[in-house]
């Protein structure tokens, strides 16, 4: 799992940049990238839906609530 994370990371944010100015703007790039990939972007594990609205759909059927 940490593989392809990391597999992941390097092709979509890290391989087309050459060089980044500084490290603050590397890591903003790179933060921005794990709330893309852990919120909005679509995994296959869950329907091809986002993380967020696949808890959503199932949290809500699944648990109950506790007294």
């Amino acid at each position: 799992l940490a593989e392809s994370f990391n597999a992941t990371l390097k092709r979509e944010v890290l391989q087309d940049a050459a060089c980044w100015p500084d490290k603050a703007t590397c890591r903003r790039e790179v933060f921005r990238w794990i709330l893309r990939y852990n919120n909005r972007r679509r995994h296959s594990w869950c329907g091809y839906t986002s993380p967020v609205d696949y808890e959503k759909n199932t949290t809500s059927t699944t648990l109950t609530t506790a007294a």
